[in-house]
């Protein structure tokens, strides 16, 4: 974490101006920590009058005095832990646009059809904060639900509201074709990619493999009689991203270059938060119906994280779209590791 000399000093850099790059991230920067700077010259001052009130008591022990000074360090002791919040710096990745994919895991049509529930659960949630969202592809289910689906999520703070999505979701609930009554387990995977553009991801057009083929609906029904559909691999990575839900090829191909370009920078994300540390990435698993950070209980009509320990009504919030609470608690949790993390590197304002 840069200090405030540091960044004044680069604020300062006439070169900066010239590298647009470099200017927006260091204003940006400043924009994050003016808080705490801002907090941290109001510490200063309340505990530069409490030692000044304790000069003037070592003369004279006077009660107005006393007042002053057990005042004055009042107000710093209470900056403190406000300092240490506004000095969390945030996920760079927070205001992006962002690509959520949900796959069916464990549990055949029943896990299908739960991935299509997530499906419009995220559309809601994301629509009642103002954010736009565009179904990407999905690969359907014979009986309704997908076997996976991709949905981009676009506004400022996309990727902030979705990340803790992040990995298996368990539900247990009694299938429509179920006649003695019995509760099902099935999963979904979910996995949560922040957007970027070609600036951010270069991507050399010789290490990837392009192949077309003709779109296909649920069972291997023709929806297409051209070579529309396009797989693209990543050689270096072995990377396979797949779109058919336009009918032109040229469409196809730029949407499956924006997953591959998203994929491809959560790799290096993941990579270099590994490497400092830093907010630890919540694997997606294998869909195992062990394996789990949400359970959707419908019976019980509860939902519950099992990272944060939070239970929130099913039916009345997160069925139509309202996953406000549990964001709210995970991003809390989020900012605490973050604070520790810090900690324990140092940093000064």
């Amino acid at each position: 974490m840069r200090t405030r000399q540091e960044l004044s000093e680069a604020l300062g850099d006439p070169d900066l101006s010239s590298d647009r790059g470099r200017y927006a991230a260091v204003n940006k920067q400043w924009s994050d920590l003016s808080e705490a700077f801002d907090l941290a010259d109001a510490w200063r001052d309340a505990t530069a009058r409490a030692a000044e009130a304790e000069e003037m008591l070592a003369e004279d022990d006077d009660a107005d005095v006393r007042t002053m000074r057990d005042e004055a360090a009042a107000e710093a002791e209470a900056l403190g832990p406000r300092i240490r919040e506004a000095m969390i710096e945030p996920d760079p990745d927070d205001d992006r646009d962002t690509l959520v994919e949900i796959r069916a895991a464990a549990g055949g049509e029943e896990a299908a059809l739960f991935a299509r529930d997530l499906v419009d659960v995220y559309t809601r949630y994301a629509e009642s904060h103002g954010l736009r969202v565009e179904l990407m592809s999905a690969a359907e289910a014979d009986a309704g639900g997908v076997r996976e689906a991709t949905i981009a999520v676009k506004g400022r703070g996309a990727f902030a509201r979705f990340k803790h999505e992040a990995g298996v979701h368990r539900v247990q609930r009694v299938p429509a074709t179920e006649s003695q009554g019995r509760i099902h387990t099935s999963t979904a995977t979910v996995a949560v990619l922040p957007e970027v553009e070609d600036v951010d991801v270069t991507i050399d057009r010789n290490d990837v493999k392009r192949d077309v083929y003709r779109s296909s609906g649920p069972g291997g029904q023709s929806v297409n009689t051209t070579d529309s559909a396009v797989r693209l691999t990543h050689l270096p990575t072995g990377i396979v991203v797949s779109m058919q839900d336009e009918k032109s090829q040229l469409q196809n191909f730029e949407r499956a270059m924006r997953v591959l370009r998203a994929r491809l920078y959560e790799r290096a994300r993941a990579e270099r938060e590994a490497e400092m540390s830093v907010a630890r990435k919540s694997s997606i698993g294998s869909g195992d119906r062990s394996e789990k950070v949400r359970t959707y209980n419908y019976p019980q009509n509860r939902v519950t994280d099992h990272r944060v320990g939070v239970t929130v009504p099913l039916r009345e919030q997160v069925l139509v779209g309202n996953l406000t609470s549990l964001t709210e608690a995970l991003s809390a949790d989020e900012r605490r590791r973050r604070l520790e993390e810090q900690t324990d590197g140092g940093g000064a304002a």
